[in-house]
């Protein structure tokens, strides 16, 4: 069963999410990575990702009207200095990520007030959300799930036993000083008197038990922790804002030249301005600010108060970097297998006077005869004429034979062909390309072939049609070095000739796949085969078993095909490049 702490929290309409300053803390020991949410099982987890392994637990507090949750990370920054995060979400509508005075301040933006619980895992915070519970609350208390079994290591600080009946707050605050030995300064708005009994508590969440229970929160700074009511704090914090954004209105603006390497100076600007299409883009500049993008020598030109241009030079060198490339093999293998029989006979009767004449083929064994109207001579066709057909340019093959009676009057002549093919074949296309990460890439190859169009005048033109091989690929290389390939493979031929011209054989495979670095992926196959049967017979005799075969020819085809595609991508070696800024003007 997993222990749950009670927070008492202040009815107040004051923001949590104050206007603080954004700047981009470059000696901080932590930075802000990202933040995401999802939903699962009822729940709602927030993840903060830091890029260091966070130490000990952030201070949090929250309100009820509106209801939110905030987290404060002490000496830690954030890069883009201020963002918001929408999310579509049972419990969240979004997030705010505000960096200020060396710390950052991550705020949920709740639905409605909801328990929640925390953990500290490696250089995460886990902010698990639960549904709220049909529990009988006092008014004006919101409960709120302690993360202790969830995340042991959550307070880390050494183990106290209190026990203390109706005891100031300030000399409770008094005895965690002499136990820590940290200096304590409370607020004038600190007041009021407190019973608990904590055993074998980490004195670290004993303090936050304390400060919940009273309505209160913490800074620190050093070895210095600073207590005060919430809603001071808060204040507090947006007049210091306020304050320096009237310093920054008065602050001289200066002017620094930026030459990029890698990224395009109108994208930058772009980007730098709020104009980059992203959804919630943010103007990095000031209002003062403004600068200027030299696409030909691929420089920027920045006027603005120093703080901005920090800010620009810190952004610029996070992303004027090298892109990493892939190079993608693709193998486009395309198999026949075909197999053709045919048979076919010849069969003739006559009579003659003379000798008989013999051979390999049906017109030497049944020779002419005199034609009777006029004694020329002349050939007598048969009577059954079912030859074998040839095949892909190859004539059948023949056996001829004939009967004929003592006097070589009268003959039966009878002619066999036969013809059988089988052929195999496989044909290799090897295309290969090398694009960078998210850039699409196009390779083709191919004939384009002409065909006669008429126009709207009526006039004939020459229109061409492409038969080709083409590849079209997206490759997109993930944290964990594999690579998300979008494929678009395109397999065309010349087809049949039709009257309004040829016909194109095409196939097609499109689909998206996840490879690991140099590893191979079929992407699909088609796999076609077309048997046919064909028998030409006479009527009747062709149906006298065994003598049948005589007054009939048979056709037989078996084709074949198959295609199948392969795919490798290779990542190149990274390229570890500083980007060069130039000095300030």
């Amino acid at each position: 069963m997993k222990s749950r702490r009670w927070r008492r929290v202040i009815g107040t309409s004051a923001a949590l999410t104050p206007a603080l300053a954004v700047q981009v803390a470059l000696a901080q020991s932590n930075f802000v990575r990202q933040v995401d949410a999802a939903d699962k099982s009822g729940q709602t987890t927030f993840v903060i990702e830091m890029q260091s392994p966070i130490q000990g637990k952030p201070l949090d507090f929250i309100t009820e009207k509106p209801a939110r949750i905030a987290f404060d990370f002490d000496d830690t920054g954030f890069a883009a200095g201020r963002a918001r995060y929408k999310y579509d979400s049972r419990l969240l509508n979004g997030a705010d990520v505000i960096e200020t005075g060396g710390r950052t301040r991550v705020v949920l933006d709740l639905k409605r007030s909801v328990p929640y619980r925390t953990a500290v895992q490696h250089n995460k915070l886990v902010v698990t959300l639960d549904p709220p519970a049909a529990l009988a609350e006092a008014p004006g208390m919101t409960a709120i799930a302690s993360g202790k079994d969830a995340a042991p290591s959550s307070y880390g600080g050494q183990r106290m036993t209190l026990n203390f009946q109706n005891v100031s707050v300030r000399s409770l605050l008094q005895v965690f000083g002499e136990f820590t030995g940290l200096n304590i300064v409370t607020s004038d708005a600190v007041q009021g008197n407190l019973t608990l009994r904590l055993n074998d508590v980490p004195w670290d969440q004993a303090l936050q038990i304390v400060l919940d229970a009273k309505g209160l929160d913490s800074r620190r700074n050093g070895n210095v922790i600073w207590i005060a009511p919430k809603a001071e704090l808060a204040e507090k914090e947006k007049l210091e804002f306020e304050s320096r954004h009237q310093v920054s209105e008065l602050e001289p603006l200066r002017s620094e030249v930026y030459r990029l390497n890698y990224q395009r100076a109108d994208d930058v600007r772009r980007m730098l301005v709020g104009d980059s299409g992203a959804q919630g883009a943010l103007r990095m500049l000031s209002k003062r600010g403004a600068l200027t993008a030299d696409t030909r020598t691929n420089q920027l030109f920045v006027s603005d108060v120093a703080s901005k241009l920090e800010e620009v030079r810190a952004f610029i060198a996070k992303i004027d970097i090298p892109v990493r490339q892939v190079l993608i093999e693709a193998r486009i293998v395309e198999a026949n297998d075909t197999f053709s029989r045919n048979l076919g006979v010849k069969l003739g009767f006559a009579a003659r006077s003379k000798g008989a004449n013999y051979g390999s083929e049906y017109g030497n064994v049944l020779p002419g005869f005199a034609n009777a109207g006029d004694g020329s001579a002349g050939s007598v066709p048969p009577a059954v004429s079912l030859p074998a057909a040839g095949l892909v340019g190859a004539n059948p093959a023949a056996l001829a034979f004939s009967l004929f009676n003592a006097n070589a009057s009268r003959f039966l002549a009878l002619e066999l062909t036969a013809l059988e093919a089988d052929g195999k074949g496989k044909i290799i296309s090897s295309p290969r390309v090398v694009t960078a990460d998210n850039i699409k890439a196009l390779i083709e190859q191919g004939t384009e072939l002409p065909y006669q169009a008429a126009t709207s005048s009526g006039a004939t033109s020459v229109s061409f049609k492409k038969a080709n091989l083409k590849l079209e690929v997206t490759p997109q290389i993930t944290p964990e070095g594999k690579v998300i390939l979008d494929v678009d493979v395109n397999k065309d031929s010349r087809g049949i000739s039709t009257p309004s011209g040829f016909a194109i054989d095409t196939k097609h495979v499109r689909t998206q796949v996840l490879v690991d670095n140099g590893g191979t992926v079929m992407i699909g196959g088609i796999f076609m085969e077309d048997e046919g049967n064909q028998n030409t017979k006479v009527p009747l005799l062709g149906d006298i078993p065994v003598l049948g075969h005589l007054f009939k020819s048979n056709e037989r085809v078996r084709d074949r095909k198959e295609l199948l595609v392969f795919l490798t991508p290779r990542i190149h070696a990274d390229l570890e490049l500083e980007p060069k800024l130039a000095s300030a003007r």
